[in-house]
């Protein structure tokens, strides 16, 4: 078998393993405060039910991954894998995820807050366990209502830093 005919073989299995629930056109834009220009990059999002989520961006050297509770970034070409069972930064961004993909309701708590505002719905989840070593100090993911699609994620670190993920 040749490289097109395996390369062609493996797609098709994929495709049906996979059965997406959707897929979006994302732009990531990564700003850091010590740079004087954002650095921008275009990829996809695709969504598989319950819980599966994949953001790559430049050509797959950039990954967001949400499977099940297991989630892997790949940042500056360094993959960091976390659990949202044992890491408690991660449960409830993982609980809103799935709540997402799964058209469910949001509720408001101590960690999150949730606003309604022109066919648009606001989630910002502020993680309370303080680590020292946390990523991020807050999640804000903005969802079209409307479309029933992520419209923006950002991840807010330390220091003004923050990665934003554009769907369209």
């Amino acid at each position: 078998m040749n490289t097109k005919h395996l390369t062609s073989f493996f797609l098709v299995i994929f495709s049906l393993l996979s059965t997406p629930v959707g897929a979006q056109n994302v732009t990531r834009t990564q700003h850091r405060t010590a740079m004087t220009a954002d650095v921008v990059t275009t990829g996809t999002m695709t969504i598989r039910k319950p819980d599966y989520i994949c953001i790559s961006t430049d050509e797959g050297r950039e990954q967001l991954i949400m499977d099940g509770t297991r989630f892997t970034m790949t940042i500056g070409g360094k993959q960091h894998v976390t659990d949202s069972r044992s890491n408690p930064q991660f449960a409830k961004f993982h609980e809103v995820l799935k709540a997402v993909i799964n058209n469910q309701p949001i509720f408001a708590g101590d960690e999150v807050t949730v606003t309604t505002k022109n066919g648009q719905q606001t989630i910002t989840i502020t993680p309370q366990a303080k680590k020292k070593r946390q990523l991020y100090t807050s999640f804000v993911l903005v969802v079209d209502l409307g479309k029933s699609a992520f419209h923006q994620l950002r991840m807010n670190e330390r220091g003004g830093n923050y990665i934003l993920y554009s769907f369209r």
